[in-house]
């Protein structure tokens, strides 16, 4: 089974003005399609292959070394950029409710304090990377990886 670029639920400029069209389209047909033409490539005729991303990535340190770099690097751009798709939608945001809220309240004291040690995160990171938000053993974290690395590769 090949990695396929999926399809958006919106236009390129529908987060305008946050990010324009361009940058949108940009990351979705050339960026995020390079990285799973470089996964599939790597993968292909692997026992890796038919497998989610996700899970090769939680088993990186499974595969071969001679495809490692590659599907670390390409199969975390495609899953980060799948899993940005997908939470960056059009007439969304503003503060989270139920238990996510009671759980960022708890270990954050509010959503502004999460939102301040969340940026201070991305903004920190020395080149290219990304900010996250996990669980770990149950409890949220605010979590920051280089380049196309993800929090998946940590287990």
């Amino acid at each position: 089974m090949a990695f396929e670029l999926p399809k958006l639920s919106y236009a390129y400029n529908a987060l305008e003005p946050h990010i324009d069209a361009r940058t949108m389209e940009i990351h979705h047909t050339k960026h995020h399609q390079a990285y799973i033409d470089k996964l599939n490539a790597a993968v292909k005729g692997t026992k890796f292959e038919p497998m989610d991303v996700n899970e090769i990535l939680e088993k990186i340190n499974d595969v071969p070394e001679s495809i490692r770099m590659a599907v670390r690097n390409h199969g975390g751009g495609h899953s980060n950029h799948a899993l940005f798709w997908q939470v960056m939608v059009p007439n969304a945001g503003g503060q989270p409710s139920g238990k996510v809220a009671d759980a960022i309240n708890q270990v954050f004291g509010s959503f502004d304090k999460f939102k301040e040690e969340f940026s201070n995160a991305a903004a920190a990171r020395f080149g290219s990377g990304w900010a996250w938000l996990v669980a770990n053993k149950g409890k949220l974290e605010v979590y920051s990886t280089a380049n196309q690395d993800s929090p998946l590769m940590e287990g």
